[in-house]
């Protein structure tokens, strides 16, 4: 499933401010750090048993049940309706006797009365519904055992349906079949994982979630009977699925694992052109532009039946259109083998700078993670623009129809990753979804490094990114259900937290080498099996050769927070820095990591020191000896902003002395000389700001416009998703609209903009400033670090460099939510006075970066605008 992050959430989250804080006052440190809670030699409470080993391996008595299924159904256009049957042959390889069945009625989610609903809060979101169904209707359940059928009995429960067995269903390879003729009605926003969108040449159905499942029964808690709520995702065991499709015949159709009968359902044509792009590294043509606006229709009869294979599944889904554009390319795998890399859209996708290079991002996907992890196992890789923003199935994903560049990059490989985990890897999705989205977001993050020699790889401030938003007041254990995480933090705690612990391990801890070695154990491990947590944290401890209980207690199952510190500098002999120097470094929040620390000296001469985890053993404060050729001028922990250290401004040992004098008042006065001066400055009475960047590969124009000392109007548009957001302060008045509908803003949104809309605030910094009595570098510079804390809690930190007396950085926070700014590039905006003609910005990994392209002071702007 995509992270629900969008080009304009980032951008509005830059604007209204909704990270979490970074941003404290820094008080005397006092440290929170207890090497005995972290380093527990008891974190390990399982022991192994006869299914699973110590080591994390399943045994020789490993058993997981089995479930096959043959599906036979028509899709009906008119009524927008799924019917037909299903006949699960469900197997017990368990050593327990089953006195009944569970199974999994998704589609019931839909339905008004569902406990979805019920537990869907007032202001709606993602899996909230936005019209209802009957959900599946059941016409019928029957059980068949040993050739004879009998009336099944049944009560149906929410998602979840209960079948009771006359005589229970024996162990260790007992086999009955059930058969249920069902039919439901295709919602059209179908939670974001499946639904229909109407396009201007016809109707694209995205089906999923779309017949009866067996719910898993394992050796951990048997029946895994977790409602289907929406925000958690599947747990299933897999399978062979042999299945139809009658739909009209002027559809294509496009499912998980093989088409079987291709020569029936396919013109001679198609034929010609797959068999073309069977062969072929670049992207073919199969129905272009033009075969869509003929809408030729060979075949003489009213419905087709098309008939699939998937070999080994967990699940299957299914997309028909007769609106498709349709591409494809050859996938070149490891072993030799191929497979098919294919793309259906909309005409309106299309385009190099769109949907025209989705097979291209599928195929490389696909050969990436093959090569790296685990060969892919299924025989095509289709990628369907549609309505779904974001969903993964076996051999075919869900993607948003008008997602363009960076952003359909990533949320293509990201579904398609997903066929690693959990297709794969079969872990249970409604307790951890971290097990399959983080580290599928892991194995994204490697491959964006990869692919087309890193065309959209940024190299990630985790500093200035995950620091805000994964260890923020707000944040919350990894390990919980992704029901009980609340809707804002999912996105950290499944996706970017456990995938940034990934690649600690991996680039700090372990290394490569040992890293990819554990990690492709495990893959291989448990392939096509239900791995727990303990699974994988023991397989990658035995295989890494590496206890790691430390990490996994402090990552997954705390929300303990990273400080590291410098604390000051000593020589061996006073006299003479040459003979070499003590560096002493603390640990000041819960979490002990390794430690980088950059040494730079007078003399030129600088080093970068490595240091492991363990040496936060013994207690917060290590020294270490450093071998000084002169006086030492700069120490850097984390030069690289490599890990999420909550409060960076004391990573630093600058060696500056601050200037004898120096106070706020003296720090403000050079600042407002450096842009024109005081009095020029409160000359500005109005200043309008035309700014422009790209995000995510998408234009991004902002108009920006004050009116001092209290009035601020900000037009953002979004051209390629159509989205205009028009924000107003009129004094202690905020609204916000988009495309002309009213935003609902919470207090702190409000609080951030009121903050944002003053464009000179030190002219109002007045006895409130005060001046860290030490100097900070920021992007290694030196700087002036002054921290404004108002009444109401809402605290500014104001960075200026020393070089020129420029603000470099702004850090505004308002009840927990924060907004990092980057200054760069002053210009003369007119009348003499100087703006930053570059605002930089980090959010969730990306790098922002808008540019100022006109600046006019003094325009005599209309209050009429602020209204």
């Amino acid at each position: 499933m995509k992270k629900f992050h969008t080009v304009f959430t980032t951008l509005f989250l830059f604007w209204a401010g909704s990270q979490n804080s970074r941003a404290q006052l820094m008080p005397i440190a006092i440290s929170k750090y207890d090497q005995h809670k972290v380093f527990d030699p008891l974190f390990y409470t399982d022991k192994g048993n006869q299914f699973r080993t110590a080591g994390g391996a399943p045994t020789a008595r490993y058993w997981q049940n089995r479930a096959d299924y043959q599906i036979n159904v028509s899709l009906d256009t008119v009524k927008n309706q799924v019917s037909g049957s299903t006949i699960i042959t469900y197997t017990n390889n368990s050593p327990d006797a089953l006195p009944f069945l569970w199974l999994q009625l998704d589609q019931n989610i839909y339905r008004q009365d569902s406990r979805a609903e019920a537990t869907t809060p007032v202001t709606g979101g993602r899996f909230a519904n936005k019209a209802f169904t009957q959900g599946d209707v059941i016409k019928s359940v029957t059980l068949i055992r040993n050739g004879k059928p009998e009336t099944a009995n049944y009560l149906i429960s929410d998602t979840r349906m209960q079948i009771k067995l006359r005589d229970s269903l024996k162990s260790s390879g007992s086999k009955i079949q059930i058969r249920i003729d069902y039919n439901f009605e295709i919602p059209q926003n179908g939670t974001d994982r499946m639904g229909r969108v109407k396009t201007s040449h016809g109707w694209i159905y995205e089906i999923a979630q779309w017949y009866p499942r067996m719910e898993v029964y394992d050796d951990i808690t048997g029946w895994n009977t977790i409602p289907y709520l929406g925000a958690s995702e599947f747990y299933l065991d897999y399978g062979n699925y042999n299945y139809t499709i009658t739909a009209p015949s002027n559809l294509l159709i496009f499912g998980s694992g093989e088409l079987t009968n291709a020569a029936e359902v396919l013109s001679p044509t198609v034929l010609n052109r797959l068999a073309q792009a069977r062969n072929s590294d670049k992207t073919v043509f199969i129905r272009d532009s033009a075969d869509v606006i003929r809408q030729a229709n060979p075949f003489k009869k009213p419905t087709l039946t098309w008939h699939f294979f998937c070999r080994n599944s967990r699940d299957v889904a299914w997309a028909a259109s007769n609106a498709f554009v349709w591409d494809a390319a050859r996938i070149n795998l490891p072993s030799g083998k191929k497979a098919l890399a294919q793309s259906v859209y909309p005409i309106q996708s299309g385009g190099h700078e769109a949907w025209g290079r989705s097979t291209e991002y599928v195929k490389a996907s696909i050969e990436m993670d093959s090569r790296q992890w685990f060969e892919f196992t299924y025989p095509t890789a289709t990628n369907v623009g549609g309505i779904v923003t974001g969903m993964e199935y076996p051999g075919i994903v869900f993607c948003d129809a008008t997602s363009r560049s960076k952003d359909l990059w990533e949320v293509t490989n990201h579904e398609f990753g997903h066929n690693w985990f959990p297709m794969v890897v079969g872990s249970n999705e409604r307790k951890y979804a971290w097990m399959d989205e983080g580290f599928n977001t892991f194995i994204n993050q490697v491959d964006e490094q990869q692919f087309n020699k890193g065309e959209y790889y940024t190299r990630p401030d985790v500093e200035a990114t995950s620091a805000i938003s994964a260890f923020g007041p707000e944040a919350e254990a990894i390990m919980n259900t992704p029901d009980v995480l609340q809707a804002s933090f999912l996105g950290e705690a499944a996706y970017n937290k456990p995938a940034l612990g990934l690649m600690i391990l991996r680039e700090q801890i372990l290394g490569r080498q040992r890293f990819d070695y554990a990690f492709r154990t495990y893959i291989k491990r448990w392939a096509f099996k239900h791995p727990t947590p303990w699974d994988f944290f023991h397989t990658m401890d035995n295989a890494a050769g590496e206890d790691l209980s430390w990490f996994w207690k402090e990552w997954f199952f705390t929300t303990w927070k990273l400080d590291q510190a410098v604390k000051g500098i000593s020589y061996v002999d006073k006299k003479d820095a040459a003979k070499g120097a003590l560096i002493t470094i603390e640990n000041l929040g819960e979490m002990a990591l390794p430690v980088t620390v950059f040494v730079k000296e007078e003399n030129g001469k600088s080093n970068v020191v490595h240091l492991p985890a363990e040496i936060w053993q013994r207690g917060g404060t290590w020294t270490f000896s450093y071998p000084s050729t002169s006086k030492i001028n700069l120490v850097v922990i984390d030069p690289e902003h490599i890990l999420p250290d909550v409060d960076p401004d004391n990573n630093t040992f600058s060696g500056i002395t601050m200037p004898g004098g120096t106070t706020a008042e003296t720090v403000v006065g050079k600042y407002l000389n450096a842009i024109g001066g005081a009095e020029k400055v409160r000359n500005v009475k109005d200043i309008t700001i035309n700014s422009a960047g790209m995000v995510q590969g998408v234009q991004v124009q902002t108009v920006n416009k004050y009116k001092l000392p209290d009035k601020y109007v900000q037009d953002l548009s979004i051209p390629a998703y159509n989205v205009m957001r028009h924000t107003v302060v009129n004094r202690d008045s905020i609204k916000t609209l988009q495309n002309n509908q009213p935003i609902q803003l919470t207090l702190s949104d409000k609080a951030l903009i009121k903050q944002s809309s003053n464009v000179f605030p030190e002219l109002q910094y007045g006895s409130n400033a005060v001046l860290l009595p030490t100097v900070v570098m920021v992007n290694d510079q030196p700087t002036y670090l002054i921290t404004i804390n108002s009444t109401n809690g809402n605290t500014t930190k104001s960075y200026y460099a020393l070089a020129n007396d420029l603000k470099i950085r702004e850090v505004r926070t308002s009840a927990g939510l924060t907004t990092v700014s980057d200054y760069s590039d002053y210009r003369n905006a007119g009348n003499g006075v100087k703006i930053p003609y570059s605002v930089k910005n980090s959010f969730f990994g990306e790098n922002i970066e808008l540019k100022v392209t006109d600046a006019k002071i003094n325009s005599n702007l209309s209050d009429s605008l602020f209204q």
